[in-house]
């Protein structure tokens, strides 16, 4: 099983993903593809120590800029090192794809490369969160693939975040939340109060509406929202624990007594950045297409490209698209309630 890399992707190309792609392979014995200008990967691969066989390149000559528009790059930049990355992915060549590129061009190529899963309309982009019970995270989605929902596309996030919890999660039925205002049944919008009658009808463990303050106490396992709701609350969230960390050091910094103080509870601290640090997630499944593809940070580190590179190699072990699939198969009735619905409105 191998897994292809964008090596030209992100904020900082080259570098930071060449790190982690050879962290990946020296940490966890993953066998890695390098899509980019091979030249100039190479050169930065003499800067590593790592065995040979472990590491592969394939040239591109086109790169997609980060500022790029997703249609033209689809269009244009058929030898880009996305391109041609998910065209392998497509042919069997590589198991999954990771990129902390363009995302609108990584979504746009991936959904007319690989195509969606049969029964899915719109991929989503789910993520990790932690909350307050140790040990235990929670799957959050759409967090920015879709910013105008329906009620069927709400229904098909929770199907996918059903199988990625079960299989990520090791959860046997997780607990489906919708993201909302209030928890009574009739709060929220249009879209979100038209969701939740179906999701009852699902074969799901639907929980009911879940409030913004409730998702880290565990009142879920999967909470669902469309994209526009899911990219600030994710974008809020990274805010909130890098103000507490820089709060944090801030005050340490002020007094020896503090310094001191900080000593003695620098293993509470390690814990909190251990569960609260968005980097070390990794990156975040594209769900819905037939084929493994994370979606990373454009500012992420080595680290963090190496850990989406483990979960990459997880979930294409576990054969994530397969129980998407099957899942699917056993909501068709209420998706053609929810299809049934949209039509009456239109």
């Amino acid at each position: 099983m191998r897994i292809g890399v964008d090596a030209m992707g992100g904020d900082s190309p080259l570098t930071k993903p060449i790190a982690g792609a050879v962290q990946a392979a020296n940490d966890f014995g993953i066998d890695i593809v390098l899509y980019g200008d091979e030249s100039q990967i190479r050169g930065v691969l003499k800067q590593h120590r790592f065995n040979p066989v472990k590491v592969d390149v394939v040239h591109c000559t086109e790169v997609v800029e980060m500022h790029e528009s997703p249609a033209l790059a689809l269009r244009q930049k058929k030898q880009s090192s996305i391109r041609i990355a998910l065209n392998d992915l497509q042919s069997g060549e590589v198991s999954a794809m990771i990129s902390a590129g363009n995302t609108g061009a990584v979504m746009a190529t991936a959904k007319f490369v690989l195509k969606v899963i049969e029964g899915i309309e719109r991929p989503a982009i789910a993520t990790l969160m932690p909350s307050i019970l140790r040990n235990q995270s929670f799957v959050l989605l759409d967090i920015g693939a879709n910013t105008d929902c329906k009620p069927l596309y709400l229904v098909q996030f929770a199907v996918m975040g059903d199988a990625y919890s079960r299989l990520l999660q090791h959860l046997d039925e997780p607990r489906i939340g919708l993201l909302n205002i209030g928890e009574e049944s009739g709060k929220g919008d249009s879209v979100v109060r038209d969701t939740y009658p179906l999701l009852e009808q699902s074969t799901l463990k639907f929980v009911g509406n879940v409030e913004g303050k409730a998702m880290y106490k565990g009142a879920a396992d999967v909470i669902v929202c469309d994209g526009f709701v899911g990219n600030m609350t994710l974008k809020v969230a990274e805010g909130t624990f890098d103000l507490v960390r820089n709060v944090i050091k801030q005050e340490v910094s002020r007094s020896w007594l503090s310094k001191l103080g900080y000593l003695g509870m620098r293993g509470a601290f390690q814990a909190l950045k251990d569960r609260a640090d968005y980097t070390e997630v990794g990156g975040a499944p594209l769900l819905g297409v037939n084929g493994t593809v994370i979606i990373c940070h454009g500012n992420s580190t080595p680290r963090t490209l190496r850990n989406a590179i483990r979960h990459a190699h997880e979930c294409a072990q576990l054969k994530l698209n397969d129980l998407i699939a099957r899942e699917v198969s056993d909501n068709l009735e209420v998706m053609r309630s929810a299809r049934e619905l949209e039509e009456a409105a239109s």
